[in-house]
Formats: structure tokens, C-alpha cells, sequence
């Protein structure tokens, strides 16, 4: 219960902080996308701010034992670039350029009730589905391959 009280917490004020910097408007977060245009450098302000808080707060970490409320840190294990980390981070980035959202502030914005963000979270939603679905058939497809056939388990 605890856990789950200050992950509500957390997530209430992550909405407040992208609401109030801004992050929800799309508008604002194109015009900073747009360097050659009229670029709007407010939101390097947010973006400093946070890896300041960051950096802080991972350095504090680190001398801990454990977090507060959980057993162990989840630190990713692999430091590795591959192809699927890179195109996965271009299609985020074009969606975010040409929509101007991202996915912590489409869910934060479905509470304005715009039809276009609900589109929005519904196709975001909906790609996510669709990618865990394709990586479950390709993952039982390296599997099949893999497992000798019985035909040759009896030669």
C-alpha cells in the first residue's frame, strides 16, 4: 500500500511538473523541436532542471543499500547499442517531432478531453500492442527453430 501511495504521488506530481513546463502543449514542444525556425528554448530549461535533479538524486542513490520502498534498484543491465534500440528511438523521435507528444504527457493531457489526444493515446496504445505482439511471434519462431525436430531427436 505504501509503494502504491507513493507511486500515485510520484505520478501526480510528474503530471503537475510537465503541466506546468509545459510539455503538454504541442505546440510548445515543436516550437523548441524547431531550431531552424522559431525556436523556442524554454524547454531547455526543463530539460537542465531535470538532469540536475537527476544527477543528485542518482549520486544519493547510489549510497544506498536498497531504494526505500522496493528490495532491489532495476538499473538496466545491458549498456549495448543495437539496431533495435536505434530505430526505436527514431520512430519515438519522429512521432514526438511531428506530434509534439511524447507518452508521459499524451496520458497526462487525456485529462483536457481533446478528441486529438485520446486518437493519439489510442494509436500509441495500440503500436505498443502491436510491437509486443510481433516480438512474441518472433520470439517463438527463434524458439521453434531452435528445438531440434522430433524427427531428428529419434534418428
Amino acid at each position: 500500500m505504501k509503494s502504491l501511495v507513493t507511486s500515485f504521488i510520484s505520478g501526480v506530481v510528474f503530471a503537475l511538473g510537465l503541466g506546468i513546463s509545459g510539455m503538454t502543449r504541442p505546440v510548445k514542444v515543436i516550437g523548441f523541436l524547431d531550431f531552424f525556425g522559431a525556436w523556442d528554448a524554454s524547454l531547455a530549461f526543463v530539460i537542465v532542471g531535470a538532469i540536475a535533479v537527476y544527477f543528485v538524486a542518482y549520486r544519493f542513490s547510489r549510497t544506498m543499500p536498497s531504494p526505500l520502498l522496493a528490495p532491489d534498484f532495476s538499473l538496466p543491465k545491458r549498456s549495448d547499442i543495437d539496431a533495435k534500440l536505434v530505430l526505436g528511438a527514431a520512430v519515438f523521435g519522429m512521432g514526438w517531432g511531428l506530434s509534439g507528444f511524447c507518452p508521459g504527457p499524451a496520458l497526462t493531457s487525456l485529462a483536457s478531453g481533446a478528441p486529438a489526444v485520446a486518437i493519439f493515446v489510442a494509436a500509441m496504445a495500440l503500436g505498443m500492442y502491436i510491437y509486443s505482439w510481433v516480438s512474441e511471434i518472433r520470439a517463438a519462431t527463434r524458439t521453434f527453430a531452435a528445438a531440434p525436430s522430433e524427427s531428428m531427436q529419434d534418428a
